[in-house]
C-alpha cells in the first residue's frame, strides 16, 4: 500500500508505516533540514520540499501515480494549550491562523487524491467543539461522511514518553495496547556521549546553567513557562523507572543521573526512533524534528491496525 506523508518532518509517522510494511512513496516537507532527514531515511521516496499550500494532487500523481494512504501531522501551534499566543476564537485557529490553514490544505489534498484511508495527527484541542464540527463539515464536503477522532496515548504503544494525540481518520483506529517502556529501558546500551554515534553529541551549556542543572532533582524542572492554559516545565530531570514527559521540540531533558542535557539521540530514543534513523541540520533543528514527530511505535501500531481493517473490507 502506497503512503503519502503531507507533513513529513523528520519522518516519525512514515517510519512507523514503513516498519509495518507499507511503501513510503512521497513526502511533502517545507523545512530544508527536515526534508534532508526524510530523504536520507526514505531514499526510495520522492521528497517535495514545498509548502503544502502550493502542492497539487496532479504533482503527486505525476510522481507516484495512485495513492492508498495519506498521513500527516499538521502544525499543532495554532491548537495547542502550550502556545500562549494561540488565537482566542477556536475557529480562527483553523480558518485565520496561517499555520492552522495548513490543516485545510491537508483536507483539500485528501479530497483530490481520494485515498482508501487518511490519518491526520494533531493535539487533542483540535477535536473539541467548535473545531470538531468544523472538521466534520470540511471532510464531508470532500466526500467523507464518517469521521473519527481517535485519541491515543503513545506510552501505551511502546513509546518511552507520554504523548496524548488525536488521529482524525475515516476509519476507527483502536490498536491493542502493547505496554510501556521506561526511560531506563529506552536509554540502555547507548555508547558514551561524543563517541561518534549519530546524533549523540553533548549539548553545550553555560557554566551558570550547568551549575543550576546539578541542583535539579529527579522529576523537577529547572525552568517553567506559561502556556495558553497552564504552567509547563522545561529542563526536567528524568526518572529512570518511569516514562518520560512529553518530548517537544523546545523542551530539553536532564539525564536521570548525569548533570547534563540529553542528546538528540537520547531524546529520539524516548520517541521510539531506531538508532539508524539519522537527523540532519543544526542541533536545534534536530531536536525540533524529534519533538514534532509522531512516535514511530505509535505510528506502527496505527499502521498495523489499518492493515487489518483493509483486509476485512
Amino acid at each position: 500500500m502506497r503512503v503519502v506523508d503531507l507533513f513529513a518532518g523528520g519522518g516519525g509517522f512514515s517510519r512507523g508505516f514503513a516498519e509495518a510494511g507499507y511503501e513510503i512513496a512521497l513526502g511533502v516537507e517545507l523545512d530544508a533540514n527536515a526534508a534532508r532527514t526524510y530523504s536520507f531515511n526514505f531514499p526510495r521516496a520522492v521528497v517535495l520540499q514545498e509548502d503544502i499550500a502550493d502542492v497539487s494532487y496532479r504533482e503527486i500523481e505525476r510522481h507516484i501515480g495512485s495513492v492508498d494512504i495519506v498521513i500527516g501531522g499538521s502544525p499543532c501551534e495554532p491548537f495547542t494549550a502550550t502556545n500562549p499566543r494561540r488565537m482566542e476564537d477556536p475557529l480562527d485557529r483553523l480558518y485565520t491562523d496561517p499555520l492552522g490553514q495548513l490543516t485545510l490544505h491537508f483536507i483539500r489534498l485528501v479530497g483530490e487524491l481520494q485515498p482508501k484511508v487518511f490519518v491526520l495527527e494533531n493535539v487533542p484541542g483540535i477535536a473539541q467543539d467548535p473545531l470538531r464540527e468544523a472538521l466534520k463539515r470540511e471532510f464531508k464536503r470532500i466526500g467523507f461522511d464518517e469521521i473519527y477522532f481517535n485519541v491515543l496515548l503513545a506510552e501505551r504503544h511502546g513509546t518511552p514518553s507520554h504523548r496524548k494525540r488525536v488521529f482524525v481518520s475515516n476509519v476507527r483506529i483502536a490498536p491493542r495496547p502493547s505496554g510501556s517502556i521506561t526511560v531506563r529501558q529506552a536509554l540502555e546500551g547507548l555508547p558514551p556521549v561524543d563517541s561518534g554515534f549519530p546524533n549523540h553529541e553533548s549539548v553545550t551549556l553555560s557554566k551558570s546553567k550547568a551549575e543550576r542543572i546539578a541542583m535539579v532533582k529527579p522529576g523537577e524542572a529547572l525552568m517553567k513557562f506559561r502556556g495558553a492554559s497552564g504552567i509547563y516545565g522545561n529542563y526536567i530531570r528524568l526518572r529512570w523507572d518511569e516514562v518520560a514527559p512529553t518530548v517537544m521540540g523546545s523542551r530539553r531533558f536532564i539525564h536521570p543521573e548525569e548533570d547534563r542535557l540529553l542528546t538528540v539521540r537520547e531524546q529520539a530514543r524516548l520517541m521510539g526512533f531506531p538508532d539508524d534513523h539519522v537527523f540532519f541540520g543544526p542541533k536545534d533543528s534536530q531536536f525540533n524534528q524529534v519533538g514534532e514527530a509522531v512516535p514511530p511505535p505509535l505510528a506502527k501500531a496505527i499502521a498495523e491496525h489499518i492493515k487489518n481493517i483493509l483486509k476485512l473490507r
